[in-house]
């Protein structure tokens, strides 16, 4: 996962889900203790899991102030959380506010960019045409995408989507790079309306030199799942927005949940996500998704989110042998301990493993994750705005996670 060097760098780079992490000391020491048993083995265990009710009151005021972290002491702007148990959210939480200038509350079932969620929803897709023999995950990527990618005879379908295949991530390209005032304020008037093309955006990766050779190392690249669209449309004859909506989203009835293409609104209730400039906040809600596409482009809820990964990890959305395929992990990063599958990344809490994605787009991240067994869920936006605090967002979502599956610390 690439470190960027300053957080403005980071907030500004988030597209590239899995560098959002960076792991608070006592998650990493809870990942160290972790044992045998399954989260929701040891909640339950514990007496704090909740059944298909409503999460106990003393756990309640746990995971409020857990949320209230993110626009505490990370300096969120706002943040909202819901998670799932069973089947129906048992605990929502809002915290901060949607608009700096008019302090309204964050809306509990605000809609939220959600970045690199995207992914997921990408390759399930992928999986059901697997399924269907329209796609071999070991085949060459160069069989359906000719001249699309360098040595694509020598890279699988399977390389391109746990990020093993080297493809340079073209978000690392210095074009995308809004390290300084001068070049948020060109973000801000100029970069953030342009409508740029998948086609252009692989180019763009492809025209770097590889991390590696095929399968000899992981890292994450924006670029494979893009060229992922690509591969979606080549072989359905449809555009990837349009798989998506018609096996995942209708099936699961996603009322909430959109791929805008180049539309740069956010269209329901929402919270504004904003950039830190020398002379205070700039909003920068709207902007054209085209630079993120089937890399990132998502808009959806905290409740949405629950019900496709309650869905995809129960078996709704894959059969056994797909899913067992999409959980198959290699190594991705030992801060915090995470192993990559097929667009699913696996966490390791105080309590064991849970399965989802991160995202991040210019000014929102998401985190999405749950038991392997679908039973329960935890989906978390916030707003990322104080760079002075940026650097605790994520611990402070960690151990947001662990409340929600392992319980309070004794």
């Amino acid at each position: 996962m690439k470190k960027y060097r300053s957080a403005r760098r980071l907030a500004a780079s988030l597209l590239a889900g899995a560098s959002v992490f960076a792991l608070a000391p006592t998650a990493q020491a809870a990942g160290q203790a972790a044992g045998q048993a399954t989260p929701q083995t040891v909640a339950q265990a514990a007496g704090r899991a909740a059944g298909p009710g409503s999460v106990p009151v003393p756990q309640r005021a746990s995971l409020q102030q857990g949320l209230d972290a993110l626009t505490g002491r990370a300096g969120a702007s706002g943040a909202i959380a819901e998670v799932r148990d069973h089947g129906r959210a048992v605990w929502r939480g809002t915290s901060g506010v949607a608009d700096l200038a008019t302090r309204q509350p964050a809306p509990v079932d605000g809609e939220f960019r959600a970045g690199s969620l995207t992914k997921t929803f990408v390759a399930t897709v992928v999986l059901q045409l697997s399924a269907e023999h329209r796609i071999d995950l070991d085949e060459p990527i160069e069989r359906h995408l000719p001249g699309v990618v360098p040595n694509g005879g020598n890279i699988t379908v399977r390389q391109v989507m746990n990020h093993t295949a080297g493809l340079f991530d073209f978000l690392e390209d210095p074009r995308f790079a809004y390290d300084s005032d001068e070049q948020l304020r060109q973000l801000l008037a100029v970069d953030r309306w342009k409508t740029l093309r998948a086609g252009d955006l692989i180019a763009i990766g492809v025209s770097h030199q590889p991390y590696f050779a095929p399968g000899r190392g992981w890292h994450y690249s924006n670029t494979d799942y893009l060229v992922l669209g690509e591969l979606v449309q080549r072989v359905t004859g449809n555009d990837w927005r349009t798989e998506v909506d018609r096996r995942v989203l209708r099936p699961l009835g996603l009322r909430h949940t959109f791929l805008p293409g180049t539309a740069t609104a956010v269209p329901g209730p929402h919270s504004h996500g904003y950039l830190a400039l020398s002379d205070g906040p700039a909003d920068i809600t709207e902007l054209n998704p085209s630079m993120a596409g089937a890399a990132g482009e998502l808009i959806s809820t905290t409740d949405d989110l629950a019900r496709f990964d309650a869905a995809l990890l129960g078996g709704r959305l894959l059969a056994p042998a797909q899913l067992a395929e999409m959980t198959t992990t290699v190594a991705a990063d030992e801060q915090p301990p995470t192993r990559y599958g097929l667009g699913l990344m696996q966490l390791r809490l105080s309590c064991g493993d849970v399965w989802g994605h991160p995202g991040g787009i210019h000014g929102y991240v998401t985190y999405l994750f749950g038991d392997r067994s679908g039973t329960r869920q935890i989906a978390v936006s916030a707003n990322p705005y104080d760079p002075q605090k940026g650097a605790e967002l994520t611990p402070a979502v960690l151990d947001l996670i662990d409340l929600a599956f392992c319980g309070p610390k004794p």
